[in-house]
């Protein structure tokens, strides 16, 4: 594949080099563009060597072979990181006055934008404005990450981590390819929408050191994260115990038990376009939480837990939303882990608990030993009210990632179909 990536003058610049690597690594022809201030930071040479590729930020650099129109109409994917606020206000506004701007102009494919600056500088009308911009045009602005930024501050503002920006910039090119097997949302099809996302299993405590639990990893959360942030959309992920990291670029709300992830779930829907229930709930929790850890005594009777049901989250929020007659998420997504007995099989059940919960669509999992929780791999169905009784809804089967895509992509149409 043939990538440009493109360099803004920010001192992330030199993380650059390490997603330069991975693409090259995986095989891709990778021609860099900087802008000029960027080789203030990061040099030519580095750029050369790790490419393979000559490097220039001038149009006026090997002329004949008209760059600033063949690198943009030539590349399969135009990847620019880190994106300044400058930078992004030159894309928006279709200046073309420096190569990488030039070839951005020319793109024919997808393109990527990693954001890197100050929490004002991202904050500010005039950049929200032109990231607006940029996502309606059916670019992928990533949401920048978290933490220590340059000087003492921390903040929104980080230059997402390399490995975070190869994966959505490959997922974009998936998304674009229209005879890919797995179909993603469009790029910027999410643009202007916040996307709500649980992920994870809840835990219960007993005492001070146990807890009761579920055996979920957060993976297919945090995919569908990484999936509805490639499409645009601004994402919160509210995030109960997790094996893996949340995506950078994500607004994170941690919890741990059913009730703290129920009060932030309610919290986060009134702003919420769409609100995925991906995170493995707890059905019950101990009636008593004892303060001190219970012993093993070999003189008395060994402890009896009493559970009491938790609240039903899904059904409350659905139930919110109608009471409250605002349309407001326009579409509630749950998930369901399922596994058939003598009574139904796992359809069946999922039938049951869509019609049960009230929401807009219900992904279905068939769980079980070495099934679902913790694995890379997944198979759902998609179902929806409008299904009729034999329709076994939408299939989707593969990595956590292209299922994710496939569910991201059903939720656009949805919304797009309230929206006509």
């Amino acid at each position: 594949m043939r990538i440009v990536l493109g360099v803004g003058g920010g001192i992330a610049a030199y993380k650059a080099a390490s997603l330069l690597r991975l693409f090259t690594e995986a095989g891709h022809d990778v021609s860099v563009v900087p802008t000029e201030s960027s080789k203030q930071f990061v040099g030519v040479a580095t750029w050369e060597a790790l490419s393979g590729n000559p490097v220039s930020s001038s149009v006026f650099d090997e002329v004949e072979k008209v760059n600033h129109v063949r690198l943009g109409h030539e590349a399969d994917l135009i990847v620019v990181a880190p994106a300044t606020a400058d930078l992004l206000a030159r894309a928006a506004t279709g200046q073309a006055n420096d190569l990488l701007t030039n070839t951005l102009l020319m793109a024919r494919g997808p393109v990527v934008f990693a954001p890197a600056m100050h929490t004002e500088m991202w904050a500010h009308p005039a950049t929200a404005a032109n990231v607006a911009t940029l996502r309606s045009r059916g670019a992928v602005v990533l949401e920048p990450g978290i933490g220590r930024l340059t000087g003492k501050d921390t903040g929104p503002g980080r230059l997402p981590e390399p490995d975070e920006i190869f994966t959505a910039a490959l997922a974009a090119v998936d998304t674009a390819d229209p005879a890919a097997d797995s179909p993603a949302a469009a790029p910027g099809a999410l643009a202007g929408t916040t996307v709500t996302i649980t992920a994870g299993g809840t835990r219960e405590p007993l005492d001070p050191v146990r807890f009761l639990g579920n055996r979920s990893s957060g993976k297919q959360g945090t995919a569908l994260a990484e999936a509805a942030m490639a499409a645009g959309a601004r994402v919160r992920l509210i995030a109960a115990h997790m094996d893996v990291p949340a995506p950078s670029g994500v607004e994170l709300v941690r919890v741990e038990t059913a009730l703290e992830l129920r009060a932030a779930a309610h919290a986060a829907s009134g702003d919420s376009d769409v609100v995925i229930m991906a995170a493995a709930v707890a059905d019950f929790r101990p009636s008593q939480v004892v303060e001190t850890k219970i012993k093993k005594r070999d003189d008395e009777a060994d402890p009896v837990i009493t559970l009491v049901r938790n609240p039903d989250i899904l059904q409350e929020l659905v139930r919110a939303r109608d009471a409250a007659g605002t349309g407001t998420p326009k579409l509630i997504v749950g998930f369901a882990a399922e596994t058939g007995d003598a009574t139904s099989d796992v359809l069946e059940y999922g039938r049951k608990k869509l019609a049960r919960k009230g929401c807009d669509l219900l992904v279905l999992n068939r769980v079980g030993k070495s099934l679902v929780f913790g694995q890379d791999d997944t198979e759902v169905r998609i179902l929806s009210p409008a299904d009729s009784a034999e329709d076994a809804g939408e299939s989707a089967a593969g990595t956590k990632a292209e299922v994710s895509a496939r569910i991201i992509s059903r939720i656009s149409a949805e919304l797009a179909t309230r929206s006509a």
